[in-house]
């Protein structure tokens, strides 16, 4: 379980770094909007997947709601996802109930 939200949580991150720094820039300097559609339409699912991901193990793990809250400050910044693994998610998959 906490494998595939780490998974979904990496896949999230960089499909909006790749929003943000690849589709923005081709849509708005060089006039193609495609990139931002196909690359946008896969951040939103992916964006979905992460909170619906976050809530579920929150609720499974018992995670205070300063963590939870936490995770969802992650999924609205740029590198958020990979902070938010890095300090709040251990190597044996456990969370620390701050």
């Amino acid at each position: 379980m906490m494998s595939l939200f780490r998974w979904i949580g990496r896949f999230e991150g960089l499909s909006f770094l790749l929003l943000l720094g690849i589709a923005m820039p081709l849509k708005y300097i060089w006039g193609q909007p495609e990139a931002v559609r196909i690359v946008g339409m896969a951040h939103g699912g992916l964006f979905l997947a992460y909170v619906a991901m976050a809530n579920y193990v929150a609720l499974a793990l018992g995670w205070s709601k300063r963590v939870w809250f936490l995770s969802m400050v992650a999924s609205v910044l740029p590198l958020g996802t990979f902070i938010f693994e890095k300090k709040y998610l251990s190597e044996t998959g456990s969370l620390p109930k701050k």
